[in-house]
């Protein structure tokens, strides 16, 4: 079994400020398996009608397991989930419980009012940087072809029935049963065109004619694939210039590999990998700071940053990526900073293995590779002043903006 030291830090991070962790993340990412390796952890599968009957009456249960670290997997599928989390939270906070799921919203309807400030969360991404140092086949691109899912990566082969096979998993467990819709192909051709336009700007006209449905019908099938975390939705950052894309968000597949399978890439090409790179940048920044706002910036004459951050009260950083330094334009970044002169600017490349900087007139950029990039993300996790994305649509899922600092 692989250890992830990253993801356990976390948990024990989590724990240290709630009784309580809601482990969340898309199926097959691997929570089960985290779950499993905690030391000295009593691990329950709440599929199992022996473990739910177990759990019927909570706080002979609870009684029964004082002072220790249990794991319940799929809590969700228990009749009454919130009742034990919330008897737990309150009169056994020596008992150290994580509790997981494939979705957010999983948890949502129950979860919501009876464990609010009464839960951490944490959110289990695909394999980032830390995960990669871990596992066989440590190369990055090995990793943008395979994906993040650790048995997809681990696969002798690539697992391309494995990618269908998940797809109507994700129908039947996630959406199906969460948002009752009737349409699964319509849907599944939506998924999969998105999948293929992947970091692309989003307009639902662009798919309601291929997958026959209305324009108001895709924006609801996205709101779907957002909040199950399978769409990741960056939207344009702006101050209302006339000159600025301020509504059209860009869309992100959740995972590279997944990308690569519905772009119809078996072997990666050079014009591949910059694209990849851009996903996988995106999921280290999910890693370590979880729910922070993400954005975008494009010009209408076409100049784009790839993303921007903009904690509160704090001027934008903005970051560029690139598979290779040497193929890096200051254009787009000197077009922003004419916009918005004051803030930080980040080229991320996988080619960059010391930092440096380097000017273009009065425009400085810090060129860093992926482990400048992680010091550089936990070094803003620590600092309170990180923006959590405060969206209803989150709150509505259960979300706690605050993931927690990892084990230092």
């Amino acid at each position: 079994m692989v250890k992830r030291n990253f993801w356990q830090g976390r948990l024990r991070a989590a724990w240290r400020r709630h009784s309580v962790v809601w482990l969340f993340g898309i199926r097959r990412v691997g929570k089960t398996l985290l779950s499993q390796s905690l030391p000295n952890a009593l691990y329950l599968d709440c599929e199992l009608p022996r473990v739910r009957r177990q759990l019927e009456d909570p706080q002979s249960f609870l009684e029964g397991v004082r002072g220790k670290r249990i794991v319940l997997d799929e809590v969700h599928r228990l009749v009454d989930p919130a009742q034990i989390l919330k008897i737990a939270a309150d009169h056994f906070p020596t008992t150290r419980i994580v509790a997981t799921g494939s979705s957010t919203l999983g948890a949502s309807a129950r979860f919501r009012d009876t464990l609010t400030g009464r839960k951490a969360e944490l959110w289990l991404t695909p394999m980032c940087e830390a995960d990669r140092a871990a596992f066989p086949h440590p190369d990055l691109p090995y990793r943008l072809l395979r994906g993040g899912l650790p048995s997809f990566f681990l696969a002798p082969r690539l697992p391309e029935a494995d990618f269908q096979e998940w797809v109507d998993a994700y129908w039947a467990k996630d959406v199906l049963e969460l948002f009752r819709l009737e349409r699964r192909a319509p849907f599944q051709k939506f998924f999969e065109l998105l999948l293929a336009a992947s970091g692309g700007i989003f307009e639902a006209t662009r798919f309601a004619g291929p997958c026959e449905l209305s324009r108001q019908t895709i924006s609801n099938y996205l709101a779907v694939l957002e909040a199950t975390l399978v769409a990741h939705v960056i939207r344009p950052y702006s101050a209302g210039g006339t000159s600025e894309i301020v509504a059209a968000p860009k869309v992100y597949g959740f995972d590279t590999g997944f990308v690569a399978y519905h772009r119809g890439i078996g072997e990666l090409r050079r014009e591949d990998l910059g694209l990849l790179f851009e996903h996988y940048v995106l999921n280290e920044i999910h890693a370590r700071l979880g729910r922070v706002e993400v954005q975008y910036w494009r010009s209408k004459s076409g100049n784009e940053v790839d993303f921007v951050f903009a904690p509160r009260s704090k001027s934008p950083t903005a970051i560029e990526c690139k598979w290779s330094a040497d193929a890096f334009d200051p254009a787009n970044l000197k077009a922003f900073r004419r916009r918005y002169p004051a803030g930080r600017n980040l080229v991320v490349a996988a080619d960059v293995d010391r930092e440096f900087e380097r000017r273009h007139g009065d425009l400085r950029m810090r060129f860093v590779g992926l482990a400048g990039l992680v010091r550089i993300l936990d070094a803003s996790r620590a600092r309170p002043a990180v923006r959590a994305r405060a969206a209803s649509k989150h709150d509505a899922v259960g979300a706690i903006p605050d993931d927690g600092d990892a084990d230092r």
